[in-house]
């Protein structure tokens, strides 16, 4: 198949960024993601590595540029460097990234750089051992900061650091994390809380919007200049300190993107999704073993963005939560 024209929406909206989620086991079980008690998918069900490359060999020839490995947590996929190498090897893919909890990125780090991985995101809520098992609840800090500084070493010059804030439970931990950022020369960004947990407890009152922590944050430590906009689909509003650091707000409940939203997600067991909050998706499995060909899921893929819809509609009375968890989707 040659290159073909963008996947482009009904709104204008060109999608150059593709999110894979690998798995949608964890070995944390944080409340805004997770219930303690869970049930996961059947290996069988999951797609395999070259089922994952073929997805991804088909959108790069659509306008796909960016891919970004999520689970769960994807670092529990057995043998995960291979498929960033074969990921890596995709014409027309500029960068590859994972979002990993770090608490098997000591072990993995290495590896995951020689495979060509270009980038981490960390998901890190707390720097204390006990604030840390509040909200993963299970213990673990102590491997997601020795991950942390194993990564650095191995040369990954780009790693953010993410962290949710909701109301009553993160206050605490947020100018901790930005002072130790700026000292580690990490990114960090932070996170409205969005109802996508598992135990369906989200409330709007428990969100800690992101004027509020960056009214913290310039209170604690300083004044932060606004970055200029290198990505204009980027999620995030990125500032920084005049004395060094830098920090993002990821604001989808009190300021959604959606308006600039380039992004696609393919869930661990095939399915293709326009939106974090679509209570629609295609199923890409099917067709991958079904016999199809490339042509058939370029169109599943066009069929899919052409549904999109203009916002995610959080903040209007006819938003309907989707059936699946963040974890099932793919963070």
């Amino acid at each position: 198949m040659t290159a073909a024209a963008p996947l482009v929406d009904a709104f204008g909206r060109v999608h150059t960024d593709l999110r894979i989620s690998v798995t949608d086991r964890c070995n944390l079980r944080c409340s805004y993601c997770m219930p303690l008690e869970v049930t996961f998918k059947p290996r069988e069900e999951l797609l395999t590595f070259e089922e994952i490359a073929r997805v991804a060999a088909v959108a790069a020839r659509l306008g796909i540029r960016t891919i970004r490995l999520t689970g769960g947590e994807p670092l529990l996929r057995r043998d995960l460097p291979e498929l960033v190498r074969q990921l890596v090897a995709v014409p027309g893919i500029d960068e590859v990234a994972v979002t990993t909890n770090g608490l098997l990125l000591a072990e993995q780090a290495a590896e995951l750089r020689a495979a060509g991985l270009a980038r981490l995101n960390v998901s890190l809520d707390s720097l204390t051992a006990a604030g840390f098992e509040r909200i993963a609840r299970r213990p673990g800090l102590d491997r997601v900061l020795a991950g942390l500084e194993t990564a650095k070493r191995e040369g990954f010059a780009s790693i953010r650091i993410n962290a949710v804030s909701i109301k009553g439970l993160t206050e605490a931990e947020i100018v901790p994390l930005a002072r130790f950022c700026r000292r580690e020369g990490f990114h960090l960004r932070l996170i409205e809380f969005m109802p996508l947990d598992a135990e369906a407890a989200w409330d709007k009152s428990q969100v800690l919007t992101g004027a509020e922590v960056r009214g913290m944050l310039e209170r604690e430590i300083g004044p932060l200049v606004a970055d200029r906009v290198a990505d204009p689909g980027q999620p995030a509003l990125d500032y920084h300190w005049v004395d060094g650091g830098r920090v993002g707000f990821i604001n989808p409940v009190s300021r959604p993107f959606c308006d600039r939203c380039d992004r696609l997600r393919l869930t661990a067991d095939g399915q293709v999704r326009n939106c974090l909050f679509s209570t629609v998706e295609w199923d890409a499995r099917g067709l991958l073993r079904g016999g199809a060909d490339d042509a058939a899921l370029a169109t599943l893929l066009r069929d899919c963005v052409a549904a999109k819809r203009a916002a995610h509609g959080i903040d209007t009375p006819a938003f309907a939560r989707p059936a699946r968890a963040m974890y099932q989707i793919g963070g």
